[in-house]
């Protein structure tokens, strides 16, 4: 049974599968469905269900989640970096990362004047997915806090067209395919 908590602030939340930002207003009640990569999928008492950032994880009592120690950072390459903060983006609606989802078909990483560039071209599971737009938007942020990384190129690609194939085994096990 999931857990009820109660909205002790007013905060902005995304509506899944949609994208529409609304209020969530202090003293709306609350179930955590999901709880990857630093953000809440949470369903409504009014049966809504919402993406929470994880900025505003203490308005349902949670902790935020702690970015690596500088040392943690300085031990791997920019490149490895990225990768690891690719999968730390998650589909509100499914509980895997978009990397074993096989969602991003490219990462590279680029010198460029003052720092370094990461490009990523990622698919959505359907063309019509209105959580592209987040995505897209958590990949950037996730990207730019890397440091080093100075700007970060993130587009949407349907060609070719994502299906079950690109996923990883641990997803296809994780998802019950297998």
């Amino acid at each position: 049974m999931r857990e009820a908590k109660t909205v002790s602030r007013d905060i902005e939340v995304m509506a899944i599968p949609y994208g529409e930002k609304l209020p969530l207003k202090a003293g709306t009640t609350v179930f955590v469905t999901q709880s990857l990569g630093g953000s809440y999928t949470v369903m409504t008492d009014m049966g809504y269900m919402v993406r929470i950032d994880g900025k505003d994880a203490d308005a349902i009592g949670e902790e935020p989640q702690q970015a690596p120690s500088p040392e943690e950072l300085f031990e791997r390459s920019v490149e490895e970096r990225a990768w690891d903060q690719l999968k730390t983006c998650y589909d509100p609606e499914i509980p895997v990362n978009i990397v074993d989802l096989g969602l991003v078909y490219s990462l590279a990483v680029d010198e460029i004047e003052g720092g370094k560039k990461a490009a990523v071209r990622f698919t959505l599971t359907a063309p019509g997915c209105g959580m592209g737009d987040v995505l897209k938007q958590d990949i950037e942020r996730k990207l730019l806090s890397i440091p080093g990384v100075t700007e970060a190129d993130v587009q949407v690609a349907f060609d070719p067209p994502w299906d079950q194939s690109r996923m990883s085994e641990a997803a296809k096990l994780q998802l019950g395919l297998m």
